[in-house]
């Protein structure tokens, strides 16, 4: 899924400054899952917002909206009649950064404003704490690592084996890391793989990556 995280209320406070009438849409996807933009968040956020105008002696309407995701077109359309029918003088997308701007190109006169920092693509390690797993290089490798990713998740993103520097099993950049190579090299070991360990893995081509440009995926059998 894809992790985001709240801006900081001091930065969104000063985002909608000289704004009086406000529509905070939400999203049921990823961004739920990881407690950062569903139904509850928007209604923690929309109050903790109404709270710091009223003491700033400017009080501010928001209205409140979960859709069921923000990177879908169909579920943007739903924003048209709320749109239509209420004077907004901006909309608060709690979504990845995917939504703001589907709303912003929807709605080409709303201003539009993000509520969260998209972090990464990860999953939950435990309640409340989120990894990255995915770097999203468009040319997915781990077949070679057996099942795991050093692009993500080893600091220096090396293919072909440990720098050296980790001790006790752990990073020499981050000391709260689990070095990937260790945990790639016990991992093939219980696969009974560790000759492929051996093999040279050649330089990544990075053109699939976003290095290469923003992507796009086109899926003939769904286009016709």
């Amino acid at each position: 899924m894809i992790v985001g995280e709240h801006k900081p209320i001091r930065e969104l406070v000063a985002m909608i400054e000289g704004y009086d009438k406000i529509l905070m849409v939400g999203c049921k996807g990823c961004v739920t899952v990881c407690n950062a933009g569903g139904k509850k968040e928007v209604a923690i956020l929309a109050s903790a917002l109404r709270i710091a105008r009223r003491k700033q002696g400017k009080p501010i309407t928001i209205d409140e909206l979960t859709l069921d995701r923000q990177c879908e077109p169909e579920f943007i359309a739903w924003l048209d009649d709320p749109i239509k029918k209420n004077d907004y003088d901006a909309i608060i997308s709690l979504a990845c950064s995917i939504g703001p701007q589907y709303i912003a190109e929807a709605f080409d006169t709303m201003v539009v404003l993000p509520g969260l920092n998209t972090s990464f693509m990860g999953g939950t390690i435990e309640h409340g704490i989120w990894g990255e797993y995915c770097a999203a290089c468009g040319s997915c490798e781990i077949q070679n690592f057996g099942g795991l990713c050093p692009i993500t998740r080893c600091a220096k993103g090396l293919l072909n084996g440990p720098c050296g520097g980790s001790v006790d099993g752990k990073c020499e950049v981050n000391k709260d890391l689990d070095c990937i190579w260790e945990l790639i090299y016990k991992r093939m070991k219980k696969l009974g793989q560790l000759d492929r360990l051996g093999q040279k893995i050649a330089a990544k081509d990075w053109s699939t990556s976003l290095s290469g440009g923003p992507r796009k995926i086109i899926r003939e059998d769904l286009t016709i």
